[in-house]
């Protein structure tokens, strides 16, 4: 069974393949006043400005680190209280979210039959004598 990445590790994978493939950026990752840990705060950290549940595309994640890089005058603050997930689902959970969402349709389809309740004779209709 394959062991789930961290977002850390997705990031910094990600960030070593460029760094590889584009020699521009090498310099730039090798940066000694910059490290893997303070780019997982900025992303955070600007992740936390946008709102409390954030979702962001991997591009921007990935956008989000490189520019940590590009730029030396980025101020980092620690980030505490904080939850990051990543887009992987494991492969056994991969055909058993659809089963589980049509049976819960069905039910709600089955609840929701019925007869429709008949206005109460209280209410008067504005356009039942013309």
């Amino acid at each position: 069974m394959e062991k789930t990445k961290t977002p850390k590790q997705i990031i910094q994978s990600y960030l070593e393949e460029r760094a590889k493939n584009d020699p521009l950026f090498a310099s730039v990752y090798a940066k000694p006043n910059k490290n893997i840990n303070e780019c997982l705060d900025y992303i955070l950290s600007e992740a936390k400005k946008r709102g409390n549940a954030v979702c962001m595309s991997d591009d921007e994640v990935f956008g989000l680190a490189v520019h940590y890089y590009d730029e030396d005058d980025i101020k980092v603050s620690r980030q505490t209280n904080y939850k990051a997930a990543t887009s992987q689902a494991p492969k056994s959970d991969v055909g058993a979210a659809p089963q589980k969402e049509t049976g819960s349709l069905d039910k709600m389809k089955s609840r929701r039959k019925g007869k429709k309740n008949e206005s109460s004779s209280l209410q008067f209709s504005l356009f039942e004598g013309l």
